[in-house]
């Protein structure tokens, strides 16, 4: 993106009387300054780190070092402004895997834009910096001084000479006059050195240290990655919302039915009516089971009030297969986690019941460095296969939405035994 503002300025007639010579020279006097900072800083970094290294203390400064084009560079996008009143726009920002230090320095590390930024820093530092000096000095400050030549004599010559960049002199008025006409006429020209020099050092620092244009490879997959993660927080919000209007409206008015027709079948003397009543009763019954069952397989109650370990529980207690549990969690999970999880756990147990000929069962996990591990095992006769169906490609899909791996070990003859890692962090503790 083009610093638009500064070159639109510069080609416009009042150029020289509008606030941009000034901007410009702030963008440049500014990056002179914080230049010699990071070259001080840099050398300093690596003097003391490559000289406690011998103690490996030296180790973890070295690496941090290789992260100090990242506030440079948030500070190069905040000094752009001085040159485009449009904003720079920031790299995207990769979310660690897990909490902590140590993971959140891998995924900085891993990120093509962290090397690029260092690549700004360092460019900066050596080069950079010392030619935004020299075009402040040459363009604005050698012309100041030029057109203060006739002060100069007054105020240090005398009235009788005054030097000149300190290579000439001159000894008469009028030649004071003229060298101050040719600094004014140089100031002029300087100013407009002052922001071609900006404007070119602006587009440099927006390629290195700006955001990814839309054909770059790491921006699709970051968007990519953030839009399948809005859409699965769509999803689950969409099927609680299913979920709740079934319970507090169908739901209650088969209650209120049931109610009803059980009241009229008390009333009704025997008969052909009282007959038919209680059938109805009893379809109305049935109707409300299997409604109570779809709104559990939607999302279960028991899993939005008490969390994973508590709906896995449950489960288990439903399942046709006696299934033991070890489940240990540090607290709830991300909604969307939570779900695939049940989810993933429930077609398990259905699949056990319906195909393996399994005599036990038993689901253990936890979560551990940053990702949740689930382990579903039965002592059945084995040979699943997740080409041939049984719902594995689903669950397979519904794990990979989030980041997740599913594996499954189903040698003939048994054991069987389905593997799932998702990576997530817990979100509150448990009451």
């Amino acid at each position: 993106m083009r610093s638009r503002d500064l070159w639109q300025a510069l080609s416009a007639r009042r150029y020289l009387l509008s606030a941009w010579p000034w901007r410009a020279t702030a963008y440049l006097v500014t990056g002179a300054v914080a230049g010699a900072a990071t070259l001080v800083g840099l050398a300093v970094a690596l003097v003391v780190g490559g000289a406690l290294t011998v103690v490996l203390v030296g180790l973890p400064l070295l690496l941090l070092t290789a992260l100090a084009g990242i506030p440079l560079a948030r500070l190069e996008r905040r000094r752009l402004r001085l040159i485009d009143r449009a904003p720079a726009p920031a790299r995207p920002v990769r979310q660690p895997p897990a909490t902590g230090p140590w993971p959140w320095l891998i995924t900085r590390l891993r990120e093509r834009a962290t090397w690029r930024e260092l690549g700004h820093a360092l460019l900066f530092a050596l080069l950079l910096w010392p030619l935004d000096a020299l075009v402040v000095a040459f363009a604005l400050a050698a012309p100041l001084h030029l057109a203060a030549t006739p002060l100069v004599m007054a105020a240090f010559g005398g009235g009788e000479e005054a030097k000149v960049l300190k290579q000439w002199t001159v000894t008469t008025w009028p030649a004071a006059s003229g060298v101050a006409v040719l600094g004014l006429l140089l100031l002029a020209l300087g100013g407009y050195a002052l922001g071609l020099a900006a404007g070119v050092r602006a587009e440099l620092a927006r390629v290195l240290v700006g955001a990814p244009g839309e054909g770059d490879p790491e921006a699709r997959v970051v968007e990519l990655t953030r839009s399948r993660a809005r859409l699965v927080d769509a999803f689950e919000a969409e099927r609680r919302r299913i979920e709740r209007d079934l319970h507090d409206g169908a739901q209650q008015r088969l209650v209120a039915l049931t109610m009803a027709l059980g009241l009229a079948r008390l009333d009704a003397p025997p008969g052909p009516l009282a007959d038919q009543l209680a059938k109805a009763h009893g379809e109305a019954g049935r109707a409300l089971e299997e409604l109570r069952e779809l709104i559990h397989g939607i999302h279960p109650k028991v899993l939005a009030d008490y969390g994973l370990p508590a709906a896995v529980a449950d489960a288990a207690d439903r399942s046709a297969v006696p299934v033991d549990v070890a489940l240990e969690l540090p607290g709830r999970l991300p909604r969307a986690v939570e779900a695939a999880a049940y989810f993933v756990v429930c077609e398990a147990l259905a699949n056990v019941g319906r195909h393996s000929g399994a005599d036990r069962a038993e689901v253990t996990g936890g979560h551990r460095d940053g990702r949740l591990l689930l382990r579903i095992r039965d002592d059945g006769r084995g040979g699943a296969d997740v080409a041939a169906g049984s719902g594995l490609t689903g669950l397979a899909d519904r794990v990979s939405v989030l980041d997740g791996r599913l594996s499954l070990s189903s040698p003939p003859g048994g054991p069987t035994l389905l593997s799932v890692e998702i990576p997530c962090e817990w979100t509150e503790r448990f009451a």
